[in-house]
């Protein structure tokens, strides 16, 4: 079979995106996949065509063929109501609204009949995940396929009805009408009675973006007001009949080992389940004080792990601990001569830019409800990866996975920090345990300490250049980071790009634009440091060492929304950068001002993105929104202090976030391509906000910051 379109995506995440990879696909016979479905019209997107497509209209259900490598499918019932079933999750990025845009484009009916049913693995085909800006460009993909595919399959179905060309029918709200002869027919009233299965047409059209109606607007949130006025449930809220609340024994510190746990006392407070399993050591009771009390009976002693380095000598530890080149999509890049090109150079620089540790501070903390039912093991929890999930429960309990259901109600924020399952896996043990059904929220002391990060790390950059903006030489290493955003989009014939892992202390893993924060701060930065080298304008040399006309345009025009030519004031300085990441380009000016006691305000940004065609305006406006903010705390002040294996600032009233007074005017100005694919929004806006803030400062200042976040303290040193 061939590789699913996930797989061979141009954006595919890194190794140091995910956990180790998943082995399981979906696969259905072909009985199994329409009771599930149920009666109607069922159009599926599969990888290889296993039917033909006339043959299956008609099939009454006896082919053996199993339908493999699903990626999505769409149910037009019996009523006539549209479902779209996807593994793709909602974790605030409104992909509900937006991929349901796509299908009621497609279909021409409205947004309000159609209803997605998303992450449950028992329902939905298998997906590897929601991360890596991808749910757009290839979920809704396959979905306009799907349902276009759907819609010419009615087209014929109204045409053998009628017995007339299908050429003189047209679908429209819901029905196939026949204008000539005045009849129309609705969906459900074809579909009726029927079980039908076919696979996307690859040759089917899609309608154009020019020509979109429902896609390419904005639309309401689906369900907005049940988030609006609280009454949506999340997994933290949920309660079932007779749940307890687990809470889960902690090490003191990364490394530490159990030695031995006294549980007596907590197993006699009344109504409590004591969970000892290895190194695993849980509680659940009736209510959360109850549990807490029971936790703080445990009389446990630790082995803790010496040596350990700290916030202060972690840089050198990333550099003497380097394990070796490769690992990441962009292992490394060498072309040309480099150190040729530097001796060359008419001007050199050399800087290393030192990146802090960071953590996603997700609105919801991690939290699983998981019940046990004749040998099934149900999982409600806020994931990013249901199947990923349901994959570790599988391993841990020796399941088959068949026999274990994960369900993600939409959750409170990801940021690509929910794609490992440790509060399904706590709450899942403890429910075995009682028998009951148990809930786990974490603390927020526990998702600061126990959940992965953003990775530290070092870079080093050495670039020459002329007089006349010419770059002769580029070097840059990365130590630990990781290699999203790892290559220049700068021309430059010598350069040698590399991305060496080390050992890291603490947990790490993805987060928003992976290492792209790191790597386009490093880089947007030196070009900055180059063009102030040569006295040349930050954009004109930005613009002299690219050929990418949308990289051109997005730079163009945030400069000219901001006034990049205009008037500053004393004090005051602009900085510019850019970046393409995963299929979006965005260019970012930032306006500072630095006060007689060196503080430094942020006093306006204004971003330009371009992402092909925009499937909804507002929406994505607010992803551009919520990326310049969540870039503003990495670029000025957040960063996860530690020691001896400690995290020292496990709390909201310890570990600084953007404020309110924070927020600088932001001006967004969004570039709808509708002669591009659509590409993900999720990722691409972050990584120019740190950079362009630092050549702010660069320019009112001449003090160039060099390390993330540039001002914990909020002045200049």
């Amino acid at each position: 079979m061939k590789n699913p379109d996930y797989l061979s995506h141009p954006f595919e995440p890194t190794k140091d995106e995910l956990p180790p990879e998943l082995k399981y696909h979906f696969a259905l016979d072909r009985r199994k996949f329409l009771k599930l479905t149920g009666g109607g019209l069922v159009v599926a997107f599969v990888v290889q065509d296993m039917f033909s497509f006339a043959g299956e209209t008609s099939s009454t259900g006896s082919s053996p063929d199993p339908v493999s490598g699903v990626g999505a499918w769409i149910r037009i019932g019996e009523d006539g109501k549209v479902t779209v079933y996807t593994g793709k999750v909602e974790v605030g990025q409104n992909i509900r609204t937006s991929l349901s845009q796509i299908v009621a484009e497609e279909l021409m009916v409205p947004v309000s009949s159609v209803t997605m049913i998303m992450g449950d693995t028992d329902l939905v085909p298998y997906d590897a995940g929601t991360f890596g800006s991808r749910t757009t460009p290839q979920m809704g993909t396959q979905l306009r396929k799907a349902a276009a595919t759907a819609r010419e399959a009615l087209v014929e179905m109204a045409a053998k009805n009628w017995n007339t060309p299908a050429t003189g029918l047209k679908a429209e709200n819901g029905m196939i009408l026949n204008d000539a002869a005045n009849k129309k027919i609705g969906y459900g009233e074809l579909t009726k009675g029927q079980q039908l299965l076919m696979p996307i047409s690859d040759k089917v059209r899609v309608i154009a973006a020019k020509d979109w109606k429902v896609a390419g607007k904005t639309v309401p949130k689906i369900d907005e007001r049940t988030f609006i006025t609280g009454k949506h449930v999340y997994v933290s809220d949920m309660k079932l009949p007779g749940m307890l609340y687990g809470k889960v024994l902690r090490a003191p510190s990364y490394g530490a080992k159990l030695l031995e746990a006294d549980i007596t006392k907590a197993s006699h407070i009344p109504g409590v389940i004591v969970v000892k399993d290895g190194d695993f050591i849980g509680v659940a009771a009736p209510d959360i004080k109850t549990a807490g009390k029971a936790l703080q009976a445990i009389d446990a002693k630790w082995d803790e792990s010496k040596g350990q380095p700290s916030r202060e000598n972690i840089f050198d530890w990333f550099v003497k601990n380097a394990s070796g080149a490769g690992g990441g999509r962009n292992p490394g890049n060498t072309k040309g001569d480099t150190e040729r090109g530097l001796s060359e150079a008419e001007f050199k620089h050399s800087k290393t830019y030192n990146i802090h540790y960071i953590a996603h501070v997700p609105l919801e903390p991690r939290a699983a409800v998981a019940e046990w039912t004749d040998g099934k093991l149900t999982v409600w929890t806020g994931t990013q990866r249901p199947f990923g999930v349901q994959e570790e429960l599988a391993a841990v309990f020796k399941l088959n996975k068949e026999k274990v259901r994960v369900l993600m109600p939409d959750t409170g924020s990801g940021y690509g920090g929910k794609h490992s399952g440790e509060a399904a896996i706590e709450a899942a043990r403890l429910a075995q345990e009682a028998k009951k059904p148990v809930k786990i929220v974490w603390s927020r002391e526990e998702e600061f300490t126990w959940a992965y990060f953003r990775p530290g790390g070092v870079i080093e950059v050495s670039a020459g250049v002329n007089k006349d903006g010419a770059i002769t030489a580029w070097k840059f290493i990365n130590y630990n980071s990781g290699g999203a955003g790892l290559d220049t989009q700068y021309k430059v014939s010598n350069q040698q790009i590399a991305h060496i892992p080390s050992n890291t202390p603490l947990r790490q893993g993805s987060y928003r634009g992976l290492a792209a924060t790191a790597n386009v701060f490093a880089r947007e930065s030196h070009m900055t440091d180059l063009a102030r080298l040569i006295k040349m304008d930050q954009l004109a040399f930005r613009l002299k060492n690219l050929e990418d006309d949308r990289f051109i345009a997005v730079l163009q025009t945030a400069a000219k929304a901001f006034g990049w030519n205009g008037s500053k004031t004393p004090g005051h300085g602009y900085g510019i950068a850019g970046g393409f990441e995963k299929g979006g380009y965005v260019g970012c000016c930032a306006e500072v001002m630095i006060n007689s006691d060196k503080e430094v305000k942020v006093v306006r940004i204004t971003q330009a993105f371009d992402c092909g065609a925009i499937v909804n305006p507002h929406h994505l406006e607010n992803q551009a929104m919520g990326s310049i903010i969540q870039g503003l705390g990495g670029a000025l002040f957040e960063a996860v202090d530690f020691a001896n294996g400690k995290i020292l600032n496990s709390g909201l009233s310890a570990y600084r976030v953007p404020r309110f007074s924070d927020i600088p005017k932001i001006e967004i100005v969004l570039i709808d391509r509708k002669d591009m694919p659509s590409a993900g929004a999720g990722e691409a806006c972050i990584v120019g906000i740190a950079p362009a803030i630092r050549n702010a400062i660069v320019d009112a200042t001449g003090i160039p910051l060099n390390n993330l976040p540039m001002l914990p303290n909020g002045v200049l040193g």
